[in-house]
């Protein structure tokens, strides 16, 4: 099992953006994933394969108001871009939790073998 503390994710609110006809990430989620992959790549990790158990624990930064799934999104895609697992398709269990609010937000993701 392997355990990475990353920064807060952004919303999936905020993780897109519309230009015209095409749908692409916005700026902060570029930055979230260069950030993780900053990360990762600073561990020397090598993508997991086969079924993966996941679990997230998730620190917002202040005490707004924050839907738990709209972090997930972001999160399993820069892991996956970074290179943690080859596809979030071989996520097969999920655990999220939302813990304490932690001055700038953090995430702990815990990633094992299902």
């Amino acid at each position: 099992m392997i355990e990475i503390e990353l920064p807060y994710p952004p919303s999936v609110n905020h993780y897109y953006r519309r230009v015209g006809p095409r749908t692409l990430i916005s700026r902060e989620g570029r930055r979230f994933r260069e950030r993780v992959c900053a990360i990762l790549s600073g561990l020397g990790l090598r993508p997991l394969v086969g079924p993966l158990d996941v679990e997230v624990l998730i620190f917002p930064p202040d005490r707004r108001r924050r839907d738990i799934d709209n972090t997930q999104k972001s999160l399993l895609d820069a892991l996956e871009h970074a290179g943690a697992y080859h596809n979030d398709s071989q996520i097969v269990k999920l655990h999220i939790e939302k813990r304490e609010v932690v001055p700038g937000g953090k995430t702990i993701v815990r990633i094992g073998k299902a």
